[in-house]
């Protein structure tokens, strides 16, 4: 199996977290109805993207789907079971995580179409940024970075996750592609200051770079949020080319990709047997 179709969930987040899930609930659906056999949902689906909100939205997760308890995790408990009702695999994009230790994360699960937690990412590279006249912002104030690469086995291929900023970080998608991904996918919330210019550009580079299709999931923009999302959730094939695209409002995005296409372009263009890693180390002062 090569052909595989994704669905990228741009969705309407605000501050009532049962309407939140309720909402992500009914956008999966719409996604599967179009087709989608790899549904992702935005950053931050159930919570405000607000440091100040992240750990009263946080929810602990729990290291296997026989441990849930609705009560106590009912993000994940809507992501496994919207994953087994469908048949999908599901990338849940990000919540406020809170670990054992009482430390936040921004955290994504990956659910399989049996309903089983198949892996977990948090954030590695946490979002803190001063543009003057622009925006500031620092996750740091709240949230711990992860220390992980997150990757998983699908019959499609394997698919590298990671977070908005993470996206920023070449060598992170360059070690994905090392492990053998085919695609990458990032749930990100790019604002109105650095998505018209990065947000699209950075997803075709890291496409281009490593030679495999990107795909990213963005909340919709919402007039009453703090925080304003770009939105223009995108599939980007490993040439760079947009597959598929959309504005600010809500919407899902869906492609078909051909995994071949990877490995057509590996082929012709082989800069995987080109790499000069000999002279790549930084340059010693003399």
């Amino acid at each position: 199996m090569t052909k595989l179709v994704l669905g990228m969930i741009q969705l309407m987040v605000g501050t009532d977290k049962a309407a939140n899930l309720a909402a992500a609930q009914k956008a999966v659906a719409k996604a599967v109805e179009k087709g989608a056999q790899l549904v992702s949902l935005p950053e931050c689906f159930n919570s405000p993207y607000a440091t100040d909100k992240f750990r009263e939205y946080s929810e602990t997760i729990p290291a296997d789907a026989d441990s849930i308890n609705p009560d106590e995790h009912p993000s994940t408990a809507m992501l496994c079971d919207m994953a087994k009702k469908h048949g999908i695999y599901l990338i849940g994009g990000s919540i406020p995580e809170r670990d054992a230790s009482d430390k936040i994360f921004n955290t994504c699960i990956v659910v399989s179409p049996e309903g089983k937690i198949i892996t977990k990412h948090r954030k590695v590279h946490l979002f803190d940024i001063d543009i003057p006249g622009g925006i500031t912002f620092k996750e740091s104030d709240t949230l711990t970075g992860g220390d992980q690469i997150t990757t998983f086995d699908t019959p499609y291929g394997k698919v590298g996750v990671g977070i908005c900023y993470d996206m920023r970080f070449a060598e992170l998608a360059q070690v994905m592609r090392q492990d053998g991904c085919n695609l990458l996918v990032y749930p990100g919330a790019f604002n109105t200051t650095t998505g018209p210019l990065h947000w699209e550009l950075l997803q075709r580079g890291r496409a281009v770079d490593n030679q495999v299709f990107v795909a990213t999931a963005s909340p919709a923009r919402n007039p009453e949020s703090k925080y304003q999302a770009w939105g223009h959730s995108s599939i980007v094939d490993p040439w760079g080319k947009v597959l598929a695209t959309t504005e600010h409002d809500e919407d899902i995005v869906v492609a078909e990709i051909d995994l071949d296409k990877v490995t057509e372009i590996r082929r012709n263009i082989p800069i995987s047997l080109q790499t000069r890693t000999d002279i790549y180390n930084p340059v010693s002062k003399k």
